[in-house]
Order: structure tokens, then sequence, then C-alpha cells
């Protein structure tokens, strides 16, 4: 419930503190007085929109805080545990706006954005302008008012994630397909290297074997020339080589040794010299009985080796890395074909997300026509309190799963037939202005005792209501002010004369500035005001008497 409400040099008020009460509090005052102006501020701390022109001439900001008691109120008491804003069984938001447009908002002193005290006014209090009638005409305002009926949040709440999934895959899947074209792009490249290397079949390590055995086979004449060479030096020429030499070295030592033994170490040296000689020998001529000239494996070498160089300058790598690269292109090429699995799988968990989406409308809808049946009876007989006595309306629903949206495939046309003879057509086709008017308050006031919010304000909502109408429409508003807090701006004496407060705005003026002021009416003051109300600007003893049977009704 809204306890208190303080403005600060917003707009033309310059200072203003209003202490609300249960029950009905109706507002009242001349043409131009500013009787929304306590609204507008109230809808800045709900988070609307704010602008430099809210503040008053000549201030640096404007601040605004509402003051509101949870006791009634659970689901704002548990959003603000939620969000660690809690300050007990209370709730304040304030709202500055600064000379130069900036604003800011806070929670319980806390400093918050913007949409965080929309989401929790909407908790708080609900706001009923003037033109709302207007909005009864548009299709999805009448189906959010059918939903506020039905008071189904938690079935709404699965419609919107059923939605929400299926909508994220489609997205997925589209943004899949659409990568489609430059997956097949990608695939038709891969085949055609894939073909000449499939053919070429790089091994891993071959290249550098390759390397090393075209060396040996390209110069196997001179390794065999050279190996000769050496052997003739070493053992193998007749006439004279270094180990027949060193055999008659070692006989001269020998015989040195057998004369004076400190030759022995020398003889020594020279048997290892020769052991190694004959060794090297061993390994050269091993080394020339193996090696063959093979014509045709060098070109064999030759021809491989020149396709992994030709094949490396295509893909832009090193010869050793053309096996990697093989590798790769036929791992990527499972991949893309795995991915065309992974289509098929995207669009059956679309068909599958969007029949669960389906189920939960049809159910969301099987509910809403209940609740339209009841919704549709109980405006049918407002109708005929506010002096429509021939007037019949109906909530027609119809489920298209073809229009499938966040809150159900379900369509909700308001019909009406307000007179004998006329047709039962579309809202917006039959009612006349005044009609809509009372329809709209009609449907508000029903619509309101099924909310959770315990707060509500109507801006002029009576506008095109006059005499016995007015006063049922009076009744029918304090009736709800009973079991939730309302406050009705209203020019009508019949409404005002139903609040249990009564406020009145006035605004001065010095020629200079102006002020508007707003002042809770003693029942003297109030008599005089519904007299104002009924006799325009004369009051006589007969507007008096009245007023006062106003007040007694």
């Amino acid at each position: 419930m809204l306890t208190q409400l303080t403005i600060s040099h917003f707009a033309i008020v310059r200072e203003l503190e209003i202490d609300f009460s249960g029950g009905m509090t109706t507002i009242t005052g001349e043409t131009g007085a500013g009787k929304s102006i306590a609204i507008d501020a109230l809808g800045l701390c709900l988070g609307n929109r704010g602008d430099a022109n809210m503040v008053r001439p000549g201030a640096t900001r404007a601040d605004l805080c509402a003051r509101f008691s949870l006791s009634d109120t659970p689901s704002a008491q548990r959003w603000l545990e939620e969000h660690h804003l809690d300050d007990h069984n209370e709730c304040l938001l304030r709202r500055t706006v600064s000379a130069d447009g900036r604003s800011r908002g806070f929670i319980n002193g806390t400093s918050v954005p913007l949409s965080q005290l929309r989401e929790l006014g909407s908790l708080l209090i609900q706001i009923h302008g003037q033109h709302a009638h207007q909005q009864l005409l548009e299709p999805r305002y009448q189906k959010q008012l059918l939903d506020i009926y039905a008071h189904e949040p938690a079935l709404l709440k699965s419609m919107k994630s059923a939605y929400q999934t299926w909508h994220q895959s489609c997205q997925t899947l589209a943004a899949f397909q659409q990568l489609s074209l430059e997956r097949e792009a990608r695939q038709q490249l891969i085949d055609y290297h894939l073909k000449e290397l499939n053919e070429f079949q790089p091994v891993q390590g071959e290249y550098p074997e390759l390397d090393q055995e075209y060396k040996r086979l390209s110069n196997c004449g001179q390794f065999l020339t050279l190996s000769q060479n050496s052997l003739q030096i070493l053992s193998d020429n007749e006439e004279q080589n270094i180990l027949s030499m060193l055999n008659v070295a070692k006989h001269e030592i020998a015989e040195l040794t057998a004369m004076e033994s400190q030759f022995n170490s020398l003889l020594e040296m020279l048997e290892e010299a020769t052991i190694q000689i004959s060794e090297v020998s061993d390994e050269l001529r091993h080394y020339s009985d193996r090696l063959e000239m093979d014509p045709n494996r060098l070109f064999e070498v030759e021809k491989r080796m020149s396709k992994y160089i030709s094949l490396s300058r295509k893909h832009r790598v090193a010869p050793e890395e053309l096996y990697d690269l093989h590798q790769q292109l036929i791992e990527e090429k499972n991949a893309l074909l795995r991915q065309n699995d992974d289509c098929d799988a995207l669009i059956e968990q679309v068909k599958a997300d969007h029949l669960i989406a389906l189920d939960v409308a049809k159910q969301l809808h099987q509910v809403r026509q209940q609740y339209a049946n009841e919704l549709s009876q109980l405006i049918t007989n407002s109708m005929h309190q506010l002096s429509m006595p021939h007037g019949y309306f109906t909530v027609d629903t119809y489920f298209d799963d073809s229009s499938l949206q966040i809150d159900g495939a379900t369509k909700v046309e308001f019909h009406v037939t307000t007179n004998p003879g006329q047709p039962h057509q579309a809202l917006s086709k039959v009612a006349s202005g005044g009609e809509l008017s009372r329809i709209a308050l009609a449907i508000q006031v029903i619509t309101a005792k099924k909310m959770d919010t315990p707060a509500l304000i109507f801006d002029e909502v009576d506008v095109g209501i006059s005499g016995p109408t007015a006063a049922i429409v009076g009744k029918l508003l304090r009736e709800l002010g009973e079991s939730t807090q309302v406050m009705c701006v209203t020019h009508l004496p019949q409404v005002a004369g139903c609040g249990h407060q009564h406020y009145f705005v006035n605004k001065e003026t010095n020629g200079e500035e102006t002020e508007t002021t707003m002042k809770l009416l003693s029942k003297k003051e109030r008599l005089q005001e519904l007299a104002r109300l009924l006799a325009g600007s004369e009051v006589t003893k007969n507007t008096l008497a009245n007023a006062k049977d106003l007040l007694a009704a």
C-alpha cells in the first residue's frame, strides 16, 4: 500500500508531502490545476522516463519519493529479499531528475537501474490512465486483460520458457543453415585437395628418408671411387700400402725392443694402429660390396621427391609437413560430414521443441477459454449496471498454431452489442466513446480484483460518464476500495463523493511564479468541493444539499 508521496521541485510543485490511507481516495480540482501531477510524480518513482522539463524552473533538480507498506505485498517483499534490497516491511522508492536531464533511481537508499524500479513498481501499484479505453481496442491488450483475470502466472511462465527454447533452437538451426553454403564450398575444396593427396599417399617421416636415399643413389659412383682409392692406400695396393708399411715398421721396432726394452710402448702403439687401420679397411670394403648402382630406384626416388615438393608448394607447407596436412584435411572432411548429421539433429530438435511449446499453448488456451466465459458474463453484468441494459459482451478465443508466440497461440477478440437489433461485432466497430469508456472501466474494476497488486490508481477513467451511471461507477470503485487501495482522479461529484478520503488540488500564482498544492479536505471542505463540482462556479443551498446527499449515499 502507498503510504506517503513526497514531491520537491517537480513541474509546478515546490514542496508537497501527501499521506495516503487505505480504501478509496479521490482527487479533484479545477481544470488545469495539475490533478494528475501526483500520479506523474509517482510514475517517475516507478521507473517512467524523465526529462529536464520536469524540473521546476530555477531548481537544480526534482526529488520524488514514494513510501510503501509491504504488509499486504508478499510478492514485492520476496523481490526485495532476492535482490538484497529489503528493509523490513517498508519500501522507499526515490527518483531524482537533474536540470540537465540526468536521473537516478533508488530502492531503500541503494542506487539501482530504472529497469529494477519498473520491475518492483509493477508489484506495488497499477496505474490506469484516462486513455485506457483506447488500448481496449488493441488485440494484444485484450489478451493481456484476459490473462490478468485468469491469473495463471505459472502457466504463462511455462509458455514463455517453452517458446524461448523453441525460438533458440530455431535460431541455432538458422545460423547453422546460413553457414551451409560456406561449408559446402569448403567441402568441395577439401575433396579436390584430398583427391591428389589420397592418390599420392604421403607417409609420416618419408621425405627425410627419401632425401637421404637420393643423396646416396645420386652419388653412388663417387662414393665407390673414393672408397676404392682409400682401400688401395690403406691395404689393397700390392706394391705399397699403409698396412704393409706398418708391418715392416713393427718388425724393425721389435728388433729394437729385443735390444732395448724402452721401445715396448712404441711397439704397442703400432699394434693398435694396425688394428684400427684394418678395421677401417674392413668397413670400407663392406660398404663397397653393398654399394650398387640402381638407376631405376634413383628415378623412382627423384619422381616421388618431386611430387612431395610440388604438392608442398601448392599447399604452402614444407615437404616434411605434407603428411600432417593430409591428416588434417581428412579430419576436417569427417567433421563436415558430422556437421551434416548435426543439421538433421537440429531439425529434429526444432520439431520437438515446437511440439512442446504447442502443447503448453494448448493448455494455456483451455484455461483462457474457461476464464473467457467467466469474464464475458461479469462484463455483461457490469454493462447492465452501467446503463447499458441490453448490452451483451463476449471474450472470444481462437487457437491458431500457425501464430505461436511467447504468450501462446490464442487469439483473443472482444465482441459486444449495446442496443437491441445491433449486431454482435468487434468492440471497435460497435461501441461509442462513452460506451467504450464504461466498458473499459468495468473491465479494469473486474480485473483489478484478481491482481496481487495492493494499490490501484485511476486517472480520469470516468471521462464520458455522467448522471446515474457516474454514481454506479463511484460505488464500484468504493467497493473495490474495501479490499484494495484505490486512488481516483476525477471530475465527477458522484465519484468524488464515494471516496473514503478526498484531496483537493489547487493552483496559485503571484504573477511571476505558479505553484500547485494538494490538501486533504475536512468534511465541511469536502461538501464545498462536491457542491462546486455539481454547480460549477456558483455554489447554492441546493447544490450543498445535493452534496450532503452524495456523501450520505
